[in-house]
């Protein structure tokens, strides 16, 4: 259900939505605190099978237990027959595996799925499968990191100290190809700024890339010795410690980055050329097929220019495919996909507005874009190179689902194969030839089919709903928008107490994140844990911005230079469209996030002051000067370009105005966003005589689990309970 409602429609609708959901309440019975938290029986909804990806047009691979078996085990399903077989059970190799290894958590796995790497005290293992052999291949004081197949899986690659090395499976000899890995000095891993910014936090520092043939390594080499040093103290044991890591933040240097490349047993390295002093970044490579050469990115320090370039494997020597600019930033493309025969290669950018796919020459000298309109391609899913078709997901029917489409390479016949008002999540067969879809919106708990190229649903797989799904009162999230003063449809959803009631007055919770790109707002199934504070008589809420995403970069680019202003201006033309609902308590406005989203939320209690009420701040930033470079520079430039820029965005700036309850929490350790933020703050307030509530968690990053995510959670609810809903707290319940 999507509704675009006014004002008064949305009165007039409520009643009746809530009249119909519950008319006979008497047959419904209330969720309890386990089933919600605990996922208690009997169970509303369960699981999806866990299948993993396919291995052939017919068949899937399922992560199941079946009755009889003492673990889960990985199953071959053909899903037209029903019928499985064993493809690995983890507990056949413990005859021949050494004593405290997890077979069910493998390092790495070859692309035939036949050798598993492990770790076992800083030392690798290598299980073949073929071989039914389990042999140790590092016996060394250093860890092996990243250990990675090459695709012929002959051998792995990792880093140690620092340096990159390789090990050929049927010799065991091992290649080093660096020697001046160190505190300082990179190969192989990524310095964190790439790590966190560019590469992605699934990267897990790995800064190096087989090519095709499993003959070559390209890699990069970080020197930090310029980036500054930020101390992160520890109060652990008796006298505590200094975790001393490089991070460059807004305006600081960067670390100098080269590339290399080397043959797997000619430690040769051939450096691409370019000159490491330069201010820049290099993003993600991609190896071309017939692996002669690598295209690379590079961007500017200023991320208003964006190209690509081949690099020549035996010399080094560059040559520019691609030169896109804009005027606010660029963002690095995640694919790029070859066609077959040098026929080109297709990526995704969003330079005319929105992300659309864009067809080149392999020389870059000729390009023509794909697809267009004011909708986003989130990803090339498939590339049938043979029927010359595309099959991608994009959120085309509305910004707040994603769906798959199919589309020929000249930019005609786009067709929508996934089906209804959901969003779509999909695993596509190797030849295209069915899709596994999951799908779900705000009311539907997520289901599994299979569709075939047309679109026809050829199997039902599972449903997560159970029977007892409709025995139970669900509080239903609601999409709908709300219009700005100038014009955007701001997406929004929220979830209404159980037998809601108009006349009463409810205090409402918005949460959001609210970065750049970066919506919160999506016709999904939420899961049930909003449904104790519809229980409780509250309204819990999301709603995103014009630069959240879903304006496309023509919204996104409004908030270069100014963080702070567009997020402002939208979440309070929210508050002031809540404020003309009569069950809406004007004084219990709450608002949570967390590391932007925290940012946002002191922003709120701050700046907007005369509109948000209450807000609890997660590790957030609260000074770009103090996040890190590549991404706050993205948005803001540096300091001595946008100084004006940084004073307005910079929550100091705003803290005199404080009123509300406000709630300050961060992690000791936080490694991403400083603990620093969150001090500079707490000094300023307490100069100002401002009263707030501060919760600290030693030891903990950007971010946490076990037990003190479960005190994390404890907490939240205790100022719900204290501030919005005025009543105790329920201890026994939360224990």
């Amino acid at each position: 259900m999507n509704l675009k409602l006014n004002s008064k429609f949305l009165l007039i609708f409520i009643p009746i939505l809530f009249f119909v959901q519950f008319c006979y309440p008497q047959a419904k019975k209330e969720l309890s605190f386990d089933q919600i938290f605990k996922n208690a029986d009997p169970k509303v909804v369960v699981q999806l099978p866990n299948i993993s990806g396919w291995i052939d047009d017919n068949s899937y691979l399922e992560t199941k237990k079946k009755q009889g078996d003492d673990k889960p085990k990985v199953y071959q399903v053909d899903f037209k027959t029903g019928k499985d077989k064993v493809y690995r059970d983890y507990d056949e190799f413990k005859k021949i595996a050494p004593s405290g290894i997890m077979l069910n958590y493998p390092l790495a796995t070859s692309s035939d799925g036949f050798k598993l790497l492990y770790s076992k005290e800083n030392d690798l293992y290598l299980l073949d499968i073929k071989k039914n052999e389990f042999k140790k291949i590092t016996e060394t004081k250093s860890e092996e990191k990243n250990p990675t197949f090459s695709p012929d899986g002959n051998y792995i690659a990792f880093t140690r100290d620092n340096d990159l090395y390789s090990i050929n499976l049927n010799t065991m000899k091992e290649y080093r190809y660096t020697n001046d890995g160190s505190k300082v000095i990179y190969n192989g891993y990524a310095a964190w700024l790439y790590y966190e910014e560019i590469f992605g936090r699934a990267s897990r520092y790995k800064a190096f890339y087989w090519s095709p043939d499993s003959k070559k390594i390209a890699f990069y080499r970080f020197d930090e010795t310029n980036v500054p040093l930020f101390p992160i103290f520890s109060s652990e044991g008796q006298h505590g410690y200094l975790e001393e890591t490089r991070y460059p933040k807004a305006g600081d240097p960067n670390p100098e980055v080269k590339f290399g490349i080397v043959k797997v047993e000619q430690p040769d390295i051939v450096w691409a050329d370019f000159n490491e002093k330069d201010d820049q970044y290099f993003g993600t490579p991609f190896w071309k097929p017939d692996s002669k050469s690598i295209f690379i990115q590079w961007m500017n320090r200023s991320q208003d220019n964006l190209k690509i370039y081949s690099i020549d494997i035996s010399t080094g020597k560059k040559v520019e495919i691609s030169d896109e600019k804009q005027s606010s930033w660029v963002e690095w493309y995640e694919t790029l996909h070859f066609l077959k025969n040098d026929k080109g290669f297709l990526l995704i950018s969003d330079k005319d507005g929105y992300s659309h796919i864009y067809w080149y020459s392999i020389d870059g000298k000729n390009s023509k874009q794909i697809t267009s309109g004011k909708w986003s391609v989130v990803n090339i899913e498939l590339v049938d190179d043979d029927k010359e078709v595309i099959y991608f997901t994009a959120k085309k029917e509305a910004s707040t689902r994603t769906d798959l489409y199919k589309v020929d390479f000249n930019g005609k016949n786009i067709t929508r194969l996934t089906f209804g008002n959901f969003t779509h999540s999909v695993k596509i067969s190797p030849n295209g030839k069915y899709i596994l879809d999951t799908y779900s919106n705000a009311i539907t708990p997520p289901k599994m089919c299979i569709i075939d190229s047309k679109g026809k649903i050829v199997k039902e797989v599972a449903d997560s709903k159970t029977p007892e799904f409709d025995n139970y009162l669900i509080a239903q999230s609601i999409m709908f928008k709300i219009k700005t003063s100038d014009g955007y449809d701001l997406p929004a959803v929220w979830t209404l107490p159980i037998n809601f009631d108009e006349n009463k007055k409810y205090p409402v919770i918005i949460e959001i994140y609210g970065g750049p790109g970066s919506p919160t707002v999506a016709d999904s199934w939420k899961g049930l844990r909003n449904q104790w504070l519809a229980k409780e008589g509250v309204i819990v809420m999301s709603v995103d911005h014009r630069g959240s995403g879903h304006f496309g970069k023509e919204g996104m680019a409004l908030m270069h230079r100014n963080l702070g202003k567009w997020e402002m201006n939208d979440y309070i033309e929210a508050v002031k469209w809540l404020h003309t609902k009569p069950f809406v308590d004007k004084n219990k406005i709450c608002i949570i996030g967390g590391s932007y989203g925290g940012y946002v939320t002191l922003m709120a209690l701050t700046y907007g002051a005369d509109y948000f009420t209450h807000g609890i701040a997660q590790y957030s930033v609260t000074d770009w000067l103090l996040y890190d470079s590549h991404y706050t520079e993205r948005y803001m430039d540096t300091p001595k370009e946008n100084p004006d820029g940084y004073k307005k965005s910079s929550v100091l700036t705003y803290a005199d105005k404080l009123k509300g309850k406000l709630q300050i929490v961060h992690g000791t350790m936080d490694d991403n966003v400083h603990m620093q933020n969150s001090i500079q703050l707490i000094d300023k307030l307490q100069d100002l005589g401002k009263h707030f509530e501060l919760m600290l968690y030693p030891g903990q990053r950007h971010g946490w689990g076990g037990p003190k995510a479960k005190f994390l959670r404890n907490e939240t609810y205790r100022f719900y309970y204290k501030y919005l809903l005025e009543k105790e707290f329920p201890e026994e319940l939360f224990n």
